[in-house]
């Protein structure tokens, strides 16, 4: 199936951070085991090769997930977290304030602790997150100045995952948010893009949403042109499969890209 590009307005109107959260991450039935695995993995090795760190990290379209975050932790003292949706940011603060209803995130918490050699508990692991997320902000990275009306010093790091593809209509767009974000990153500060390649649409409960069908020469022509020096690339093909169609996505990617001095 194909999915018209759904506008900001409709993700308003008809996105449920609950049924996302469901369908995606519950343990043992999320969708998308295979891409937590990638994820995890992937930001262990770079947050503790010692190449990515520093004072601040924002995170950039964090949706109502906290596992991207879980190894920037260990390396940031300042985490702030930012999202389109007021739902998505109103499941972060339940998280983050360990309110009634929160979504369970023990097991990849404890995945996290596993990849660092258990060093510390979960709940020390949980914890400690929470305690280094400063802000929790609305972001939209189709603005010159992605959290606009707030106006932060550019900062070491700025990540984001599963976002710009799904808030894109276009190559131009596409391009257009690079930009924008480097707008919040310092002169040799870091960008970590983690996603999907080739997919043009995800589901959430019974409702469609549209994604940028971008491939990995797209991925990086944008990412020159927008003026970023790539500094490693990390391409899987996905093996999902499923009776249900809820997403077309083929290929997990991860890009470190540096914003030139």
């Amino acid at each position: 199936m194909e999915a018209s590009f759904t506008s900001q307005q409709t993700y308003i109107d008809e996105f449920s951070s609950v049924e996302y959260l469901k369908t995606y991450y519950d343990p043992g039935h999320g969708k998308l085991s295979e891409w937590m695995q990638f994820v995890l993995q992937i930001l262990h090795g770079v947050f503790s090769s010692g190449g990515v760190g520093g004072d601040t990290i924002i995170d950039i379209g964090t949706g109502p997930t906290i596992y991207q975050l879980l190894s920037a932790c260990e390396v940031f003292n300042n985490i702030i977290v930012s999202d389109f949706l007021e739902q998505n940011l109103a499941e972060l603060k339940k998280w983050l304030k360990k309110e009634p209803g929160k979504f369970d995130w023990t097991s990849c918490v404890k995945s996290v602790c596993e990849l660092e050699g258990n060093r510390i508990s979960c709940e020390e692991k949980a914890e400690k997150l929470r305690s280094k997320v400063k802000e929790v902000l609305r972001c939209d990275v189709l603005k010159k100045n992605p959290l606009d009306p707030r106006t932060l010093p550019p900062v070491d790091c700025v990540m984001s995952c599963l976002c710009l593809e799904v808030s894109c209509k276009d190559m131009d767009s596409f391009y257009n948010a690079l930009t924008n974000l480097k707008v919040l990153i310092k002169p040799g500060g870091h960008l970590l893009l983690l996603s999907m390649l080739n997919g043009s649409y995800y589901s959430v409960g019974d409702k469609y949403f549209s994604s940028l069908p971008i491939t990995k020469e797209g991925l990086e022509k944008a990412l020159r042109d927008a003026g970023y020096d790539i500094l490693e690339t990390k391409f899987t093909a996905q093996n999902y499969q499923s009776e249900v169609d809820i997403f077309s996505a083929d290929t997990h990617y991860f890009v470190h890209a540096r914003k030139p001095v």
